[in-house]
């Protein structure tokens, strides 16, 4: 896998296909592969150049344990300096959980390299504290129960993202909840973006009204995953393609 520097930090990377740059950034607890193992790059790569990112503390990306290595514009740069090692001025940004989260960073914090940006299932206001709070009240967990030994616990049920938990730094993925968990109030600044954007959520996922609400004062597209939680809204990806690629394709009509 090529490899790009940000920050002295290894952030590694694949690239696949033909066509414009089209980054894909996955969520917690994944990797740049776990985007075919689903099997939205390889429909992708047929007319687009795919670039699938290994997130700090990911993957064989670097896993830095000191949370501020993880803070919101220290991931956009992280795709930034991918973009300058592949020599691409702009490309379209596709994130799903906190992947969408480095998404709409990119479009706040490096709005000229975004051609187009797909967010799927992110709250922009409060951010993962709305999923956090959720699940605690579904659960029936008081409120001083440690959120990330519950998102890992339950992300670890499914085989493929327990196998990237266990091959990773249990220090460094706790760096990486630590800012992320803190990561809320993007809804202001993305109402004066110039990006078209893209959201979706599934409609189980605590997250699909508060993002439904911020596509709608953005000016953004969105679109509905009917009865799909968190988990669906990724696995999906038959009915999920299908209304992503349209606004991808928009630029080339």
């Amino acid at each position: 896998m090529p490899t790009a520097h940000s920050n002295g930090l290894k952030i590694f990377y694949e690239v696949s296909g033909d066509g414009p740059v089209l980054v894909l950034h996955p969520g917690m607890f994944q990797t740049g592969a776990s985007w075919n193992a689903v099997g939205y790059a390889q429909r992708l790569r047929t007319d687009h150049t795919v670039v699938a990112i290994d997130p700090l503390g990911l993957g064989a990306s670097d896993a830095p344990t000191d949370p501020a290595a993880y803070a919101l514009e220290r991931r956009v740069e992280c795709v930034t300096a991918v973009l300058d090692d592949i020599g691409a001025d702009r490309a379209g940004v596709w994130g799903y959980s906190m992947g969408a989260l480095t998404a709409l960073g990119m479009a706040l914090h490096a709005p000229e390299r975004c051609a187009r940006v797909v967010a799927g299932s992110w709250d922009p206001v409060d951010g993962f504290a709305s999923a956090r709070d959720h699940a605690f009240r579904q659960l029936g967990l008081p409120a001083e129960t440690d959120a990330f030994d519950v998102l890992r616990q339950g992300a670890y049920a499914d085989p493929s993202q327990a196998a990237v938990i266990d091959a990773a730094d249990p220090s460094a993925l706790r760096a990486n909840y630590e800012a992320f968990s803190r990561d809320r109030a993007l809804d202001a600044g993305l109402v004066s973006v110039d990006v078209p954007m893209l959201m979706y959520c599934g409609t189980a996922d605590p997250w699909h009204e508060p993002m439904r609400k911020v596509a709608e004062r953005t000016t953004s597209d969105f679109f509905s995953v009917p009865g799909a939680d968190h988990h669906g809204g990724w696995v999906r990806s038959a009915e999920i393609l299908p209304r992503v690629l349209p606004f991808l394709a928009a630029d080339r009509r």
